[in-house]
């Protein structure tokens, strides 16, 4: 029988954990065990508390999820607290799974820790080639370094840490906050109000930029392909296809169909747009998984309404 894996999950009460948590529960696994954790367990930014949950639960994988995030407004104006936040996680997660001799470690980056200025589609070996946009420096850089304590670990100790590049993520228990959340959990939120207010949705910026999103249970299930199969200590991206990739104004208008809204959307040009685009290549995605398909936006977005509506009261906000 195959030897016990208990994978340990930082980050497990957020919109990917949740995910892992939904996909692992419908086709569970006799030689896995999973612990979801949230910051009420531990406070990863310190080393001490850190060090005890690798104590109790002696994990020989983990799955690094947790981390300070938040959408471009916050990021804007508190690049420092997610620069030091996330630094001081990602170091005492990394630290503890080498000295308790973890497998194999996972952690999720972003695709905003590419250069700002740079060819699309942007790809796996283009992480570190020039400043990441100045809006979120702090949260950009950060994740950035996992990368590089990645492969660090792996030269000078032999540790089999990786990494991962998700597109947007949406779906179930997202952060519906309406400063901090991101595009699609903020779109639901907005769209909620306005349908109670018999009024449009308001859509911030001009609508034009474009965007990849990728299903929170689509994602999970790619995780869950990493932890098992991906034998790499280079990062792969975990994207749609550049052929799914859609406008602001598209994925808005989509959310207004979902709540069936009378007075459509209204786009304030007003504000800022953020990047125009972050095209991601999933060309070795495809390699190792050429059939894999993912739910199709439209599908993904009714759901994700859907469940915001039954558990308004229980949400993020």
């Amino acid at each position: 029988m195959a030897e016990k894996k208990i994978i340990l999950v930082t980050g497990g009460s957020g919109l990917v954990g949740q995910a892992i948590r939904r996909v692992t529960e419908e086709n569970p696994r006799p030689d896995e065990e999973f612990v979801f954790l949230s910051s009420k367990d531990a406070d990863l930014k310190d080393p001490v508390e850190t060090a005890k949950l690798f104590e109790k639960y002696k994990p020989t994988h983990v799955i690094h999820l947790a981390a300070m995030v938040g959408g471009l407004f916050s990021n804007m104006r508190r690049n420092l607290d997610f620069l030091r936040n996330n630094l001081l996680m990602n170091d005492n997660v990394l630290q503890n799974s080498y000295k308790f001799g973890v497998k194999k470690v996972i952690s999720c980056l972003s695709t905003c820790i590419f250069p700002d200025k740079t060819s699309y589609p942007i790809d796996e070996t283009m992480i570190h080639n020039g400043p990441p946009h100045s809006s979120n420096f702090g949260y950009s850089y950060a994740k950035r370094l996992i990368d590089v304590q990645n492969h660090a670990y792996h030269q000078q100790h032999g540790c089999h840490f990786t990494s991962v590049i998700p597109t947007n993520v949406f779906g179930a228990h997202d952060n519906y906050n309406l400063e901090d959340s991101h595009v699609i959990p903020g779109l639901i939120h907005k769209a909620f109000i306005a349908k109670k207010e018999g009024k449009p949705l308001v859509v911030f910026g001009s609508g034009k930029p474009l965007r990849q999103f990728i299903y929170s249970l689509d994602l999970a299930k790619l995780f869950l392909w990493v932890l098992r199969e991906y034998e790499e200590i280079d990062p792969i991206i975990l994207s749609v296809d550049e052929a799914a990739e859609v406008s602001i104004e598209q994925v808005s208008r989509l959310v207004a169909e979902a709540f069936e809204l009378e007075h459509g959307i209204v786009l304030d040009s007003s504000k800022a747009d953020g990047q125009f685009k972050k095209t991601a290549s999933n060309k070795k995605l495809r390699q190792y998984l050429a059939d894999f398909e993912f739910t199709p936006l439209k599908e993904a977005i009714d759901h994700s309404v859907k469940w915001f509506i039954d558990n308004y009261e229980i949400a993020r906000k």
